[in-house]
């Protein structure tokens, strides 16, 4: 079953056909869209991501929600990372439409917990609030975006996608830029990864720390 999901065959040449093009210039409806989309809304993400990570080390998370919260980001850089990386490499079908949303919603019940948890060990103030409004409301912007630039997917999806085509991971027929797909890659390293793995490891040092005191 994997292998029909994800035929290798077809991913093993999918850097030699030609990049797909994004007009800087061009006012059409559909390149502003993709613009927006990859040069607007996914390196901006980040943004706010950074800021809440500053806000969990002023009020010293890793003294109080600690461990418990900082994994509970993890996951949620993972529910919304999954179907990024997806979007940005694979051909845009009824499979990864369907992941996108099952994310989207997985994202949005896993932030309510995440203010739970913080809310009870922590002090959240109104701006960490606010940041979490544009953490929620992203990757919804992102699927938006990306339904109505696959307007025909999406119609393929709500009728069961009857091509077994529709449900396998293909590659994107013209991929995105090698280039932009490395600045992208690096500005998410160093804008969330290495801030929140931070926060993890002060997070495991300080609980065992603590642990060690008892």
């Amino acid at each position: 079953m994997a292998l029909r999901v994800l035929p290798r065959k077809a991913w093993r040449n999918w850097r030699r056909s030609d990049d797909l093009r994004i007009p800087l210039h061009s006012t059409a409806v559909e390149d502003a869209s993709r613009r927006f989309l990859l040069y607007g809304a996914l390196p901006l993400w980040v943004v706010p991501g950074l800021a809440d990570w500053w806000m969990h080390r002023r009020t010293r998370i890793e003294h109080t929600s600690g461990t418990k919260e900082s994994v509970v980001h993890a996951l949620m850089m993972t529910e919304a990372g999954v179907p990024v990386l997806m979007g940005l490499l694979a051909r845009v079908n009824p499979l990864v439409l369907t992941v996108m949303g099952g994310a989207a919603l997985a994202h949005g019940a896993t932030a309510l917990y995440d203010v739970s948890l913080a809310v009870g060990e922590r002090e959240v103030r109104p701006i960490e609030q606010h940041i979490h409004s544009f953490l929620e409301v992203l990757p919804l912007t992102a699927l938006s975006f990306t339904a109505c630039l696959h307007a025909d997917q999406v119609r393929r999806t709500l009728r069961g996608g009857t091509d077994p085509q529709d449900w396998r991971l293909l590659p994107k027929e013209h991929p995105l830029p090698a280039r932009y797909l490395a600045a992208l890659a690096g500005v998410i390293v160093a804008g969330v990864v290495v801030p929140y793995a931070e926060e993890l490891r002060r997070c495991l040092l300080t609980a065992a720390r603590e642990g060690s005191r008892r």
